[in-house]
């Protein structure tokens, strides 16, 4: 990817006038959100009425406007939404009840995330583990079944959303401080209540009829956005003295270019790269990003067919600079035992 020099020293004043939230774009955002959401999950109770199946239709749509309601807390998390920090705040924490994210956990664990994607001397916080060929082979046999069950698909998008979204979330981390902590228990507390409400009136079994397939399919949607977003066919990877963040955002973060209709639902994650070279650029401006600017055009798009290929990634050749199946490893121990 070729990057004018002049390009990279002025990146900052480039994407600076972006970074500018709009109250009327966001409100609109919350609008066109948050109502059809709670109009499809409505939808979805009323047809059990009719059909299980029936009703499997407007919670697929509902689940869409989920992850989509995920990328404005995500937004808040960031600053981004609005120009007011406590009106990101509260916005944060309501979504962050739909989503059963804490929203003061998530900012932190996020940040971090954003300080250190690509960092091999920095991983752990935020991110997907990642070992290197010579860290996998350095581990003891029970570490290494470990990661491989951790890298396993059926387990990372079968178990992984349920265990993130609905058990370690509901925990604060070691050693955080008062504010973050109530804010967990008020989002847990906000959960319970909202769960507890409509189990009550509806009850639980039409509750986990339309909430259950709403929330598997939109945590599965995230998780899978979340990791192809950084483990894609020529991300990067470097060590501390190496690393840079210019590098780490266009090149270690995709651009997965999706149809327009699901560039909508996911609130333009897509355009990953940008988000990673500056956070506090509102989603609803992403694109126009891209499309401004000549320098993120030469990025190559991850397609959703091209994306596929992630789910055979497992681990980080230091050598050749790529992301590797397990296959691999037997082949650098061959090529490593007849070098001596």
């Amino acid at each position: 990817m070729a990057i004018e020099h002049n390009e990279k020293k002025n990146w900052r004043k480039i994407i600076a006038p972006y970074e500018r939230p709009s109250l009327k774009r966001s409100i609109w955002q919350i609008a066109n959100t948050f109502v059809p959401f709670f109009a499809l999950w409505y939808a979805a109770y009323w047809s059990l009425s009719v059909s299980y199946w029936l009703a499997l239709i407007p919670a697929v749509l509902a689940a869409g406007l989920l992850v989509r309601i995920f990328i404005i807390f995500h937004d808040c998390c960031h600053g981004a939404f609005f120009a007011n920090r406590t009106a990101n705040v509260v916005m944060g924490t309501l979504a962050g009840i739909l989503t059963c994210c804490p929203y003061h956990q998530w900012r932190r664990s996020h940040s971090v995330h954003h300080a250190t994607s690509g960092n091999l001397d920095r991983r752990g916080m935020g991110d997907i583990w990642t070992l290197t060929v010579e860290e996998y082979l350095a581990l003891p046999r029970l570490k290494r079944l470990a990661y491989r069950m951790y890298r396993n698909p059926l387990i990372m998008f079968g178990l992984g959303p349920t265990y993130v979204f609905l058990i370690a979330y509901r925990f604060n981390r070691k050693g955080a401080r008062m504010k973050e902590r109530l804010n967990t228990y008020t989002i847990n507390l906000g959960i319970a209540a909202v769960a507890g409400l409509l189990c009550w009136t509806i009850g639980w079994q039409a509750f986990l009829s339309v909430h259950g397939p709403i929330f598997l399919l939109s945590s599965l949607a995230g998780l899978w956005l979340f990791y192809v977003q950084h483990q894609f066919e020529g991300t990067y990877f470097e060590k501390g003295d190496k690393w840079d963040h210019l590098s780490a955002a266009l090149r270690g973060s995709s651009f997965y270019k999706l149809p327009k209709v699901l560039h909508w639902f996911t609130g333009n994650i897509g355009f990953h790269h940008i988000h990673h070279l500056s956070p506090r650029v509102p989603n609803y401006y992403l694109d126009r990003v891209q499309k401004e600017n000549e320098m993120f055009q030469d990025v190559a798009p991850v397609t959703l067919w091209s994306s596929l290929k992630s789910l055979n990634f497992r681990i980080w050749d230091e050598n050749r600079k790529k992301l590797m199946g397990f296959g691999y490893v037997k082949h650098f121990l061959m090529a490593r035992k007849a070098s001596k």
